[in-house]
């Protein structure tokens, strides 16, 4: 039920998003830090600055596949731009992405860093599927807690929701993949 109550909001919910980066101040993406973008669903008509200006190598999305069909670049479009992808099928607002996809997406971001590009991190809005995986990968990297990453997340990209099905996400990807590592 709540994948086709995700799928009748959708576009809405985009135009909502389109609306907002037009009349606020909230940004279609923003710098997480000199290697990750977080950001909204990148429309064909950003790709070419994407890749050409902020120098992506990698994307990674959290969208079900009806989400980006039509509107962003499919795998074969990304690679040959050069952009390794990887896409997460993961409903909107109802679901937080489960740890093996956070240990997955974390592992691909600092491998796609590690050969020297930037990696963008989407889902529809860049708001929570993505900041949810943005959240650890800031932990990860700093040993920060949950709320540590949220906090940092917040003051670049202030408009992030995270309701408590993916604070609960967090909660146990720092249990099992942060304090795991600190401790040995």
């Amino acid at each position: 039920m709540s994948s086709i109550l995700a799928r009748a909001l959708f576009f809405p919910s985009l135009a909502y998003n389109v609306l907002m980066e037009k009349v606020s101040s909230r940004q279609w993406y923003n710098y997480v830090d000199n290697d990750v973008i977080l950001g909204a669903l990148p429309l064909r008509y950003k790709i070419q600055q994407l890749v050409d200006q902020k120098k992506i190598n990698a994307i990674v999305s959290l969208n079900e596949d009806y989400e980006v069909r039509y509107l962003t670049n499919q795998p074969e479009e990304w690679e040959k731009l050069g952009v390794e992808n990887i896409r997460f099928s993961v409903v909107d607002m109802f679901e937080a992405p489960p740890q093996s996809m956070l240990t997955e997406g974390v592992e691909f971001i600092n491998r796609n860093i590690a050969k020297g590009g930037v990696v963008y991190v989407h889902c529809k809005a860049g708001r929570s599927r993505s900041a949810t995986l943005v959240c650890c990968y800031l932990m990860k990297k700093h040993s920060w807690t949950p709320e540590e990453a949220i906090a940092y997340l917040r003051t670049v990209r202030p408009h992030i929701l995270l309701s408590s099905n993916k604070i609960e996400a967090l909660n146990i990807f720092y249990e099992k993949q942060v304090l795991c590592d600190t401790k040995e």
